[in-house]
């Protein structure tokens, strides 16, 4: 810990908490920025009515060092005049465990909510604003340890990364977990620690990778061509739904419903339609004679006849 919060030590490796509290009102912002600067990269902020408060405790772990960030609301921006200054830029990953956020990098626009996570590459330009009192978990690490060419850096910058996907639902209370434990871990555990975090970074990178190919108009064409033959083949399972679909290829449900909207229609619209015409073609066919509509209805995921017939009339008569 820093004897004195209001010099915190540049470069000090061990475990540092910096706050606020025995700052003159009058050097708080001064001192908040240099703080944050500190553990993320020279960094400018803003804050409302010129009045701050917030600690920020910091640990290493390995090549890492990990952040947790108490504040009061603020704007930050790191600009090409504070990159030029040379020193670290590092790539940070920080999940939103409290609060609301808004990160801009690289021509796109991320709002988070909690639970929410984002890639921030510190070597380019980049803004923040936090509206409201908010707490964050990062993870500061070297660039050059992901193993990505500066074009795939910009690529996966200010996208958020959903709790509801497959590696978000992973990642957040496993990173929440490394970043409050590792002032507790001895060295040859953090560092064998460090090792997993950045296999798991790097699976999450790549995994980021595909889904913005996925999403190029191309690509999106490609996933929603593979969704719809997966709705196919389960077509049967009464269980089926937006998320049993969305966990399956990996992508959030807000996404899924996004790419049916490009369809004009729904995700349950086209489940719907589909079991309706395997129920039709079924029935129209003399092997159905002597089988109940009840059965067919079942046969392709309707579980209640009185829906089906409902449906089928609304449809077909």
């Amino acid at each position: 810990m820093s004897p004195d919060p209001s010099t915190p030590k540049t470069g000090q490796l061990s475990s540092t908490h910096c706050t606020t509290d025995s700052v003159p009102t009058d050097r708080r912002t001064a001192y908040w920025r240099e703080t944050l600067s500190r553990t993320f990269g020279a960094v400018d902020i803003a804050v409302p009515d010129q009045v701050c408060s917030g600690a920020v405790r910091t640990s290493p772990l390995g090549r890492l060092r990990v952040a947790t960030v108490e504040s009061d609301p603020l704007r930050a921006w790191r600009t090409s005049r504070l990159i030029a200054r040379g020193g670290d830029a590092p790539l940070v990953v920080k999940l939103l465990a409290r609060g609301a956020a808004r990160v801009e990098q690289d021509g796109r626009v991320a709002v988070l909510d909690g639970g929410e996570i984002v890639f921030c590459d510190m070597a380019r330009p980049i803004r923040m604003e936090f509206p409201r009192p908010f707490e964050t978990k990062s993870i500061v690490l070297p660039r050059r340890l992901l193993g990505l060419r500066d074009s795939d850096f910009q690529r996966i910058t200010a996208t958020p990364i959903h709790p509801d996907t497959t590696l978000g639902s992973l990642l957040s209370p496993f990173l929440t977990k490394v970043v409050d434990s590792a002032a507790t871990y001895p060295p040859r555990t953090g560092e064998a620690l460090a090792h997993n975090v950045v296999d798991f970074l790097t699976a999450l990178a790549e995994e980021q990778l595909r889904q913005d190919t996925a999403e190029s108009p191309s690509g999106t064409g490609v996933l929603v061509l593979r969704i719809q033959a997966f709705i196919d083949r389960h077509l049967a399972e009464p269980n089926l739904s937006p998320e049993s679909i969305a966990r399956a290829h990996q992508i959030s449900v807000r996404y899924l419903h996004k790419l049916f909207q490009a369809e004009d229609t729904t995700v349950g619209r086209w489940i719907q339609r589909r079991r309706l015409q395997e129920c039709r073609r079924e029935l129209a066919r003399r092997q159905a004679e002597g089988r109940t509509i009840a059965a067919v209805a079942r046969r392709w995921g309707f579980t209640s006849a009185a829906h089906f017939s409902r449906a089928f009339r609304a449809v077909y008569l």
